[in-house]
């Protein structure tokens, strides 16, 4: 049975990620901060575990993956997804909080996760695996008011390619989806700030969480001599092409 560990699994991408791994037969770390969503996804599956954890917190992070790795035997892929959106507005309007917020959770996360995976795949035998990380569409464009967040996922393209290429000795594969406007409660809440700011503004676009889904399984189900280096999904009529 093939083994993926997702970390931001209690909502949006990620849940909908893991729960479509579980359909198809993986066997699925679960893990968030949240313990209920977790525990309601390991009644509904039997081979879903669910792991609660902060990604800021290196001990967590470790222990994390240490129970995932009793459990599943080896970790074939890591889908590092975690992330926040902190309030929106121009870099003088933004609390130095919410910067440090963005990074601990945005970067410094995906880091700590990425040097777990990278650890655990290097020492399994056979060795290898693949990690993919959550790019968003802001590591290659900004929306307005959103300094901390592309600042902090313009840096996983970064992580990205360091990992692809420090990878290739070991057979661990990374590759980076970036993702436009899927339906999640984040994305839910930046159509709400817009119409609380124009009542007139029409919502932007979006498209189903399971279409991000679909196309995290299909790099992760390729074979280690393969790899989707860089994907971007996103709704249709996002304002993408001719942002930023």
């Amino acid at each position: 049975m093939k083994s993926i560990l997702i970390t931001g699994a209690s909502s949006g991408i990620g849940l909908a990620t893991a729960e479509l791994f579980l359909e198809q037969g993986w066997r699925v770390g679960a893990l968030a901060r949240r313990a209920a969503p977790l525990q309601d996804l390991a009644a509904r599956f039997a081979d879903a575990v669910p792991l609660v954890a902060d990604v800021t917190d290196p001990e967590a992070v470790s222990a994390a993956f240490d129970t995932f790795l009793d459990r599943a035997g080896r970790l074939d892929v890591m889908f590092n997804n975690a992330g926040i959106f902190t309030p929106a507005g121009t870099i003088d309007e933004i609390e130095i909080d919410d910067w440090y917020a963005s990074v601990n959770v945005n970067l410094n996360g995906m880091f700590l996760c990425a040097r777990a995976a990278f650890a655990a795949m290097r020492a399994q035998r056979p060795q290898g695996g693949r990690i993919i990380n959550n790019g968003s569409i802001a590591s290659q464009v900004p929306r307005p008011g959103s300094a901390p967040y592309t600042a902090t996922k313009h840096a996983v393209t970064g992580l990205t390619r360091s990992l692809s290429l420090d990878g290739r000795a070991f057979d661990i594969a990374c590759g980076q989806i970036d993702i436009g406007n899927a339906e999640t409660p984040m994305v839910q809440a930046l159509n709400a700030r817009k119409r609380a700011a124009n009542p007139q503004a029409d919502p932007d676009p979006t498209m189903a969480v399971q279409d991000a889904a679909n196309s995290v399984l299909h790099m992760a189900k390729l074979p280690l001599n393969a790899n989707v280096q860089f994907m971007t999904v996103m709704a249709t009529q996002m304002p993408f092409i001719g942002r930023g």
